[in-house]
């Protein structure tokens, strides 16, 4: 299977895919909407994507491709981020100048730049690539900040291990499928007709959309925009109370294009069963939209 990745090979999303699927074919892509594009296309069969960091929170603009984008989550993976200081064979400690890494990465080792004043914290795109440029050029004066696997797809040497600041730093990756072709395959997926470009949402089960639930799933992932009008909120979270259903999550986002108004991402206890069911379809009558982004085993 491949599997397409943001970063490059060696990244923490390519260590998250590899460990859940262990014979996959990892596809790197330079930026995320590349990711979403391949899957889309065709030209990968999943992807493999950070969607929260326990310290630096949600994954932005990965939510809102879910939102925009025709995919379904099909798993969930938590991942250990244990951050490295990675140079070049022969490099030294005392010989470093400057360390580079993704900005979220530099953030997270505060200590080790508090504890060497002299080594100059430099933004890079990737931790990974910021791996791959260090021994490709040759630095004798810099390394990277990444994962070990890092270390191991460019030959790199490990000057540090485990410099992040919090041990408890774990980052959620969300494995996904593209649904537009199951969607096709059956027309009650238009059942609740999209609004002001917003994707259609979808309650009810067919053999197709059962294909992409996995056995045992039991948290769902949504998103919805409540109506401008008082109580929408409590409304459109009443209808999980009223069915004893357990939020593990809820956070809101701004919607592109229209100032001022949001969307909310909800995750739930339940699977496929007629109380969710039941609960999205009670959502759909008081929400301005609902999108079903994935159900799958929780973790």
């Amino acid at each position: 299977m491949k599997v397409a990745i943001q970063g490059e090979r060696g990244s923490f999303s390519h260590e998250a895919a590899e460990r859940m699927l262990p014979r996959c074919r990892v596809v790197p892509c330079a930026r995320s909407v590349e990711v979403f594009d391949q899957l889309e296309r065709g030209s990968v069969q999943a992807a493999m994507i950070p969607i929260e960091n326990t310290l630096a929170g949600t994954v932005a603009e990965h939510a809102d491709l879910l939102v925009a984008r025709d995919v379904f989550i099909q798993a969930e993976y938590r991942l250990r981020i244990s951050h490295n200081l990675i140079a070049a064979p022969g490099v030294k400690l005392r010989a470093l100048r400057r360390v580079l890494s993704h900005p979220v990465a530099l953030d997270q080792c505060r200590d080790f730049f508090r504890c060497h004043p002299q080594i100059v914290a430099v933004p890079f795109y990737d931790t990974a690539g910021s791996v791959k440029h260090v021994i490709a050029n040759r630095l004798g004066d810099a390394a990277g900040i990444a994962g070990r696997q890092a270390a191991e797809e460019y030959e790199g040497k490990i000057l540090q291990a485990g410099i992040e600041d919090d041990k408890q730093n774990f980052t959620r990756f969300f494995l996904i499928r593209k649904l537009g072709a199951f969607r096709k395959k059956d027309p009650r997926f238009s059942q609740y007709h999209r609004k002001v470009g917003q994707p259609t949402s979808f309650f009810s089960r067919s053999s197709d959309y059962a294909r992409l639930i996995p056995r045992g799933a039991n948290k769902t992932s949504i998103a919805f925009q409540v109506k401008n009008v008082p109580g929408a909120l409590f409304k459109s979270l009443s209808v999980f109370a009223l069915r004893d259903i357990s939020l593990s999550k809820i956070e809101s986002r701004p919607m592109r294009g229209r100032p001022w108004e949001y969307v909310f991402y909800v995750d739930f206890l339940r699977g496929d069963d007629e109380a969710a069911r039941n609960a999205l379809r009670h959502l759909g009558e008081v929400a301005e939209f609902v999108k079903v982004l994935g159900v799958y085993r929780a973790t």
